[in-house]
């Protein structure tokens, strides 16, 4: 009877314990930092003004919008005068008025052909340290923009 009652348990303990499914992680991303002679001179410049354009709006309050033949639909469809003023006056009170980007490296995603351009956002008061990241695809059109803290290693 007791052999019978340890079956019963040991059976009731096996059917409990359920193997645990782990997510399928997504392939890391295959990126690499571009060399300064491979970069792509008519690509390095629309993404220039692209990002200057866009945070040059906090001083003027003047967007013009992105054409087709700049950006992506999803690019134009997000970046908008409102959604540009309303970060635009965080950024002013706490860093002051912008002054200028300046482009500290090019990194090249593999996986989906894209070059993303990482600046540096330079403002009125030296305690800024913010990043601005345009990301550029093969059509040379901006197909995400980025703004966020500033950190040395992407």
């Amino acid at each position: 009877m007791r052999t019978i009652l340890i079956l019963m348990c040991s059976l009731l303990l096996l059917v409990g314990c359920k193997s645990k499914k782990t997510a399928a992680k997504p392939a890391p991303k295959k990126i690499e930092v571009v060399e300064k002679e491979k970069i792509n001179e008519v690509q390095k410049d629309k993404a220039y003004d692209a990002g200057k354009r866009i945070l040059m709006t906090c001083n003027t309050s003047k967007f013009k919008p992105f054409s087709a033949s700049e950006a992506t639909p999803t690019v134009i469809k997000n970046t908008t005068q409102e959604r540009l003023t309303k970060t635009c006056l965080k950024f002013r009170l706490k860093y002051g008025d912008f002054r200028d980007i300046q482009l500290v490296e090019v990194i090249h995603n593999k996986t989906d052909k894209t070059n993303i351009y990482r600046y540096k956002a330079l403002y009125e008061k030296k305690i800024a340290n913010k990043e601005l990241r345009v990301t550029m695809n093969e059509e040379n059109k901006v197909s995400a923009i980025k703004s966020l803290d500033w950190v040395d290693k992407f």
